[in-house]
């Protein structure tokens, strides 16, 4: 498997091939194909192994903490390369990259998670920071207390984003209406809303794409 990946690259191999890779590095001497296979079942597909907790893991029998740690370095790898590909260029002139990371951090989260992207007035990452998170189907945003880090921070403009753990990235009536209540406490301190991007495993939606904004 070795030679081939770095001969052929990684188009010929199955998702199961490259788990198996990954779970013989944590567990050397032993046919670990079985269980890349009982993982894939378990989670529906290799980013939802990635993705999952290591609580989540863990309970999958065969997988310990090594495991669970090997597993967890690889899904930090590769939201980190997308990270940097995103923070590449002004965050609106890169838009597919920025989602792109942000998928890779969200979409398979278990609770929604709310967070805002901070730019500054070249529409560049200024800090990227969670503002809350809550049950499967809420989390917590305070449009005063964003304002308020976004005045801290010296942003002009910000991007909200929070995920849909139901897999499906319709907007919600109070995703809405607190998208409008965050617009309005900005707009007077000459803070621009560009977007609320609404994460789900199936794709995502932008507010402002819709017309809700």
């Amino acid at each position: 498997m070795r030679q081939r990946l770095l001969e052929g690259g990684a188009d010929g191999f199955h998702d199961y091939e490259l788990l198996e890779y990954v779970l013989a590095l944590a567990i050397p001497r032993q046919d670990v194909k079985p269980l890349a296979k009982e993982l894939l079942a378990q989670f529906g597909d290799l980013p939802a192994v990635i993705a999952a907790s290591p609580g989540e893991l863990t309970r999958v029998k065969g997988v310990g903490e090594s495991v669970a740690a090997a597993l967890k370095f690889v899904e930090a790898l590769s939201v980190r390369q997308l990270q940097r590909r995103a923070l590449e260029k002004p965050l609106l002139s890169n838009f597919d990259a920025v989602t792109d990371y942000l998928h890779a951090r969200l979409a398979h989260e278990l609770t929604e998670e709310f967070r805002v992207l901070f730019l500054d007035n070249r529409n560049r990452l200024v800090r990227d920071e969670k503002f809350g998170e809550g049950t499967v189907n809420q989390a917590p945003a305070y449009p005063r207390e964003i304002v308020k880090r976004a005045i801290e921070l010296q942003a002009s403009a910000v991007i909200l984003v929070h995920n849909h753990p139901s897999g499906d990235p319709t907007p919600s009536r109070d995703d809405i209406q607190l998208t409008r209540a965050i617009a309005d406490a900005a707009k007077p301190l000459g803070i621009q809303l560009h977007d609320h991007l609404v994460i789900a495993r199936t794709g995502h939606v932008s507010l402002r794409a819709e017309g809700l904004i």
